[in-house]
């Protein structure tokens, strides 16, 4: 997949050590997305809005609110609802591309 016409955040997101990083991408009807690549480890996150996990490359598995932990192999997504707390064990190096959904 190919993203064109999209402002690019020089900076990088740095999160768990640089155990998982992002760069923020903006589109320009305003919509926005996050690339990135997480390294082993076990990871707390919130979400504020509805996330679409796109992952690209590696193998994980994620604890949804209410729900068991859940294998994803790439190439697999699965959504994050809006305002939840989630959970991540990851096993192998995670390329990840998220779509924030408000």
């Amino acid at each position: 997949m190919k993203f064109e016409n999209v402002t690019i955040a020089k900076s990088a997101n740095i999160l768990y050590d640089g155990h998982v990083t992002s760069r923020s991408l903006e589109f320009e009807d305003g919509s926005k997305k996050s690339l990135g690549i997480m390294l082993q480890g076990e990871y707390d996150f919130l979400s504020i809005h509805e996330m679409i996990m796109d992952i690209q490359a590696g193998e994980l598995e994620v604890m949804l609110p209410a729900e068991d932990w859940k294998k994803i192999v790439a190439p697999q997504t699965f959504i994050v609802p809006p305002n939840s707390k989630y959970k991540l064990r990851v096993h192998s190096l995670v390329d990840y591309c998220c779509t924030f959904v408000k």
